[in-house]
Parts: structure tokens; sequence; C-alpha cells
């Protein structure tokens, strides 16, 4: 009885603190770039987005577990990350990261975001298909009937991540560190997207929206804009460097998206 009527004065045990670690079954990890900070940068958080939408339509997930673990690779500027044996769909070469960084001698290459980047992989002896296309063109596709252009406001300006800081307070900026279903209402609610963020000017143009890319700083590498226009057909690609350089120019031409290529190349077989 003593020991009972203790026990009612003793201090109730700790809850334990959630676990932040990989699912120790066998799975498909999907790797994306995230900031240091924790914040989360649309244009690559799309990613999960993307491949869990896509995942979805066979009524599978990236929670499933699989016969063999594989590291997947798809929205992003983000080989230099690739390690050995990694699945690559729709991703790309950053261009400002020193060419060294890449490592990654074997490589499963089911599509890529442009010719630039099919180059790059062909030098180091890397097979790749001719599938190419940043996977968040497809976020019309997955999401038919939740977005839609609506055309309230003359432009909006999207920067890149590093360029945040110099349209502070300047109107009709959309951060790209708001969620990502945020961001993809705001570009819409425009009538002509100006971006320096890559995924600011996907998001337009998959929904018909015209953009310009506008150069505000030198931070990041010609390269990955230049791969997305090439692999959309387009090799004329000309930027602004101001936004009203950009107004003056209005958006870039249009192109043809089929949705097809790109999700038959989808690594389905690592769901088995």
């Amino acid at each position: 009885m003593l020991k009972r009527i203790r026990s009612l004065f003793e201090p109730a045990p700790k809850p334990q603190a959630p676990v932040s670690a990989p699912l120790p079954y066998r799975h498909v990890s999907l790797f994306h770039w995230r900031p240091a900070n924790g914040s989360v940068n649309f244009g690559d958080h799309l990613s999960q987005v993307v491949v869990s939408r896509v995942l979805g339509l066979r009524g599978l997930t990236l929670d499933d577990q699989v016969e063999q673990s594989a590291r997947l690779l798809a929205i992003g500027s983000i080989l230099h990350f690739a390690a050995h044996d990694d699945v690559v769909w729709g991703s790309g070469v950053n261009g400002k990261v020193p060419e060294s960084a890449f490592t990654a001698q074997r490589l499963d290459i089911r599509a890529v975001r442009g010719p630039l980047t099919e180059e790059f992989l062909r030098s180091r002896g890397h097979r790749v298909p001719m599938v190419y296309g940043d996977p968040a063109l497809l976020v019309p596709h997955l999401y038919a009937g939740r977005f839609r252009p609506i055309a309230e406001k003359a432009h909006v300006f999207v920067p890149n991540l590093h360029d945040l800081r110099l349209v502070a307070g300047k109107p009709d900026v959309v951060s790209p560190l708001a969620g990502w279903n945020t961001v993809v209402a705001e570009i819409l609610k425009a009538r002509l997207v100006l971006a320096s963020s890559l995924h600011g000017l996907v998001i337009a143009e998959a929904f018909g929206i015209p953009a310009r890319y506008v150069r505000l700083s030198e931070t990041e590498n010609l390269f990955k804009y230049r791969d997305y226009y090439y692999g959309t057909g387009r090799t004329d690609f000309e930027y602004a460097t101001s936004i009203p350089q950009a107004l003056e120019m209005g958006g870039m031409p249009a192109f043809d998206f089929d949705p097809r290529p790109l999700l038959d190349a989808f690594p389905w077989d690592l769901w088995r």
C-alpha cells in the first residue's frame, strides 16, 4: 500500500522524442536538396510533391517496403550529390559546382532535365536516354483541376532563393520559401511571370503563362537555365537583367509539352 501511495507522487515519465531516422526496411529514398537552416525552397520541394503524386497514380508511396533499397534523384540541379547506383529521373547538373564534385561512376538514368545535362553525363561514360524534362512540368497534369491561371495581376516576380534579399519589400514578389501550393497559386495570378527561380519559370510555363528569366545576380550559373530551355526545344534563350527590361521583353515563346515520355520513364520497377 505504501509503495502505491509513493507512486502517486512520482513524476510522470517524459514523452519520447519523435524518431527522425531512415525507414528501417528496404525502401526507395528520394533525395532532394534543402537549405541547411531548415527552410524549404519550393522548387526543390516539388520533387517530394511530384514523385509522391506520380506514385499515387498506381496506389504506391515512398514509404512502401520494396524488394531492393534504392535512392532516387528527381527535381533539382543535384547531380553532384549523386552516389554510385543512384537512379535519376529528370535531374540536372548545377553548373556552379566544380565538376570534380561529381563522383558517381555508376548511375541508372531514366530521364534528365535537358541536353546539356545529357552531354555532361555522356562525356563521363554514362548511358543517357534522350528523355528530357523537368518533372515539375507535370504539375498541371498531376493536379488537374486544383490549380488554374486566373490572370488577376499584370506580373509577379519569383526570385531565386539567393536573390530574395535583392527584392525585399518590393511589390508582387512571390517568395520561394512559402509552401509549394501557395507559390503555385501566386504564380497563377499573373499574366506574365518574371523569375530568377528556375522553377518559377517552369511552373509558369507548365500552366501556359508567358515567363522570362531575370538575371538579377551572378549567383546562379546559366547552365541550368539553358539546360531547361534547350530541353524544351528553345535554343534562342534570351534573358533580362532587370525587371523593367523583362517587362519590355515579355515572355519567351511557348512550347508544346507531352508528359507521356517523362511519365513512361518513371522508374516504376523500383517499387517491386
